[in-house]
Formats: structure tokens, C-alpha cells, sequence
């Protein structure tokens, strides 16, 4: 009888824990989460598991390792909110995959993404055919946007354009550079065309259909 109300008390106690742990660690869907994510929940559920199962462990011994990962979530985060590279290390960065109609062979490849996985996910999204995706992107959860063609007057593929984001947390993205065939130089001449000079003071700045879309960094 003793060993049953431990039981009861550790279950509804942890439970209560990893309640506050998780809220602590900010909201996210399950489709979102980070590899880092996963195995940090996985984690905190095994000790939990341990300390309901095993009544003799202390249950201070059990959740003070729980918290401590909670505190690495936390510093990660703000990591990840003050450096785009260290976000990128972290989380990986999303992977085009069709490109205007066309899919990327060596970027499934460099994913270890197959044509099996691609048509799995387009057939979730109500999408019969490759044919039908102007843009699909492959996010760093593993989840994937889907960007349809737009069809014409004569039922004909419309292409459209895709944002991509030049500048994040005041650093150039010198790869999205590349996707649309411009320079460092030609992204500063244009900022300064329009009185943005500093690119640190620059929180986000992307490029789509020849326009750019500015916000600065703590901006009223």
C-alpha cells in the first residue's frame, strides 16, 4: 500500500513538473519541434519514467537533472535568438526543393530526402502531382511548405516568386544572395537608396517580386 501511494504521489508530482518545465520552455506544435527539442522532451519523459518506476531513487535525484535541462533549453533559445549561426547549427536551415516547377535533385540528396518521402508529403497536402508545386520547402522540423502554382486565365501555370531573406538579426544571408543572382554590393546600394545604411540596425529584410520588405531591429 505504501509502495502504491509513493507511486501515486511521484506520478501526479512529476506530472505537475513537466507541466511547469514545458510551459517554461515556450509554446511550440509537435510539427515545429527541433531534433534538439525532441531529444530534450524524450529525455525529461525517461527521468520521469525512472523516478515513478523506481521508488527507491530519491526523487530530488530525478528532477533536479529535469531542470537542468530545462535551463540548457532555455540558454539555447535565447542563443538562438541573438545569433542566426548558432540557429542555424542548431536547427539547420530550411531546403528548397522545388525550385519554380523544378526539383532539386542534390538538395534531397544532401537531405537524404527520396522522391518517396517528397510525394508522402505532397499526397498529406492534397497534392496529386510534382507538377502542380511551384515552391516546396523543406523546413528544419521536417515538416514541408508547399507553395501551389497559380493557374492563368487559360488554365495555364502561372510562376509566381518565393520571399527569399536577405538579412536576419543584421547579417547578410550570402546564400540567398546567390539563389537570386545578386551581390553584397548590389543589397547595400540598394538599402542605402532607400536610407538604410546600417545593416546591423536591420532585424529582417527580404526580397520577393522585385520589392523589399525592411524591418528594423526594436522598431516601434
Amino acid at each position: 500500500m505504501e509502495d502504491f501511494l509513493t507511486i501515486l504521489f511521484r506520478t501526479l508530482f512529476l506530472y505537475a513538473v513537466i507541466l511547469v518545465i514545458f510551459r517554461s520552455m515556450g509554446k511550440r506544435e509537435i510539427g515545429e519541434l527541433s531534433i534538439l527539442d525532441l531529444v530534450v522532451f524524450i529525455m525529461i519523459g525517461e527521468l520521469a519514467v525512472v523516478a515513478i518506476e523506481r521508488p527507491n531513487v530519491k526523487l530530488f535525484h530525478a528532477v533536479l537533472p529535469m531542470f537542468l535541462l530545462m535551463i540548457i533549453q532555455i540558454v539555447m533559445a535565447l542563443l538562438s535568438l541573438k545569433s542566426k549561426k548558432f540557429r542555424d547549427m542548431v536547427d539547420g536551415k530550411p531546403t528548397v526543393i522545388i525550385n519554380r516547377g523544378k526539383v532539386d535533385e542534390d538538395a534531397m540528396r544532401k537531405q537524404r530526402y527520396n522522391f518517396d518521402d517528397l510525394l508522402t508529403q505532397l499526397r498529406e497536402k492534397d497534392i496529386r502531382s510534382i507538377a502542380d508545386v511551384e515552391f516546396a520547402i523543406l523546413e528544419s522540423s521536417g515538416s514541408l511548405s508547399v507553395i501551389e502554382r497559380q493557374k492563368g486565365s487559360q488554365n495555364e501555370p502561372k510562376n509566381g516568386d518565393i520571399t527569399i531573406p536577405l538579412i536576419m538579426d543584421g547579417t547578410i544571408d550570402e546564400e540567398n544572395l546567390k539563389k537570386i543572382n545578386k551581390t553584397n554590393l548590389w543589397l547595400r546600394q540598394e538599402l542605402k537608396k532607400k536610407g538604410y545604411r546600417d545593416i546591423k540596425k536591420i532585424s529582417f529584410c527580404s526580397y520577393e517580386n522585385g520589392k523589399f520588405f525592411i524591418d528594423l531591429l526594436d522598431e516601434e
